[in-house]
């Protein structure tokens, strides 16, 4: 799995808003249930080196930076104290392939139009400011950017800049991780650890602890597991993120539509990721208020179902879907005051 970039979310219901967001495939529906805007198929980058030298293009070039080189500017080990934002070595990139432009790498292109959108994680709407700070203190296992920074106007400009012509309401196809059809079965860490040392110790190493650049700063290829790597309140840190995104992004250079791996063993890979240790993000209980609402596979509870944290770390997900159903269609809503 050659990685200089590897591993990341919801759609809900909010009444105030016009669209809800499924980020993971870049679908937007609108809040009415009326019919959405036509996608926008194609895929187009905008031209970063095209940008005027004023301030504008200034600030989406920091932007750029911040997401390519996240831990020589906000990372644990700069000079500044008080800068260090990022609690590991990796970079924005990491996740958010090729700087954020990659065809279903997870990708900023189309984002910006997506915020204010309500996040079921917080149960709340948030931000995009918000929605940073969420990568900044669970992949990247740090803490919050103040609103007002420098470095969080540039990571905005940027994200704000990939979207150009993106028009709100409208389907951005390649957005996300793309889908993977879900195993009937759990997925099987042992497996997936075979298939790991094949296809992926090259790079990440035999443990995944990554491999350091050559001037020991960031990562060549990024940790997957230990103290330097996303913590278990990160989107990757969840099975079915994981798999699409090893499935249609890995070995480094897969694209989605000539992948590599077998979409079984994606999935069995992801199940050994997600099995490694990793840094624990404190109260993550207060995750996803309305727990009905909680993915899946989210790897740790509490859980409105009952089930135990193996069955939503290694699925299958089929029956927690059905048993979450029903306790939707028994719940009696609260009235609005």
């Amino acid at each position: 799995m050659n990685v200089p970039s590897p591993f990341a979310q919801t759609v809900r219901y909010a009444a105030f808003l016009t669209v809800l967001v499924l980020p993971s495939v870049g679908l937007v529906v609108n809040a009415s249930g009326t019919e959405p805007a036509a996608a926008t198929s194609d895929w187009t980058v905008p031209d970063i080196a095209g940008l005027p030298n004023n301030a504008w293009g200034k600030l989406v070039r920091e932007g750029r930076e911040l997401t390519v080189a996240t831990y020589a500017h906000l990372g644990p080990n700069i000079t500044d104290a008080d800068h260090r934002f990022s609690g590991n070595n990796m970079s924005c990139q990491n996740c958010h392939l090729e700087a954020g432009t990659k065809k279903f790498g997870l990708p900023f292109v189309g984002v910006f139009a997506d915020f204010p959108q309500y996040r079921a994680r917080e149960g709340e709407v948030g931000t995009l400011e918000d929605r940073i700070n969420g990568c900044l203190t669970r992949s990247m296992n740090g803490r919050a950017l103040p609103f007002e920074s420098h470095e969080m106007k540039a990571f905005v400009a940027y994200i704000k800049f990939l979207s150009d012509g993106r028009p709100i309401g409208s389907m951005t196809i390649g957005r996300g991780t793309g889908k993977l059809a879900e195993l009937n079965r759990p997925a099987n860490p042992m497996a997936g650890a075979k298939v790991f040392a094949q296809m992926c110790a090259s790079c990440h190493g035999d443990t995944g602890l990554g491999k350091k650049a050559g001037d020991n700063t960031g990562y060549e290829f990024p940790p997957l597991a230990g103290p330097d790597s996303f913590n278990d309140g990160a989107g990757m840190a969840r099975l079915i993120s994981a798999a699409e995104f090893i499935h249609n992004n890995m070995p480094n250079g897969t694209s989605f539509d000539q992948p590599v791996l077998a979409e079984s063993d994606a999935w069995d890979v992801a199940a050994y990721v997600a099995s490694l240790q990793r840094p624990h993000k404190a109260d993550l209980e207060q995750d996803y208020p309305v727990r009905t609402e909680k993915p899946v596979d989210a790897g740790y509870g509490p859980y409105a179902d009952g089930l135990d944290v193996s069955a939503h770390k290694y699925g299958p997900f089929g029956p927690i879907r059905d048993k979450l159903k029903m306790l939707k269609s028994t719940t009696t809503p609260i009235p609005n005051e």
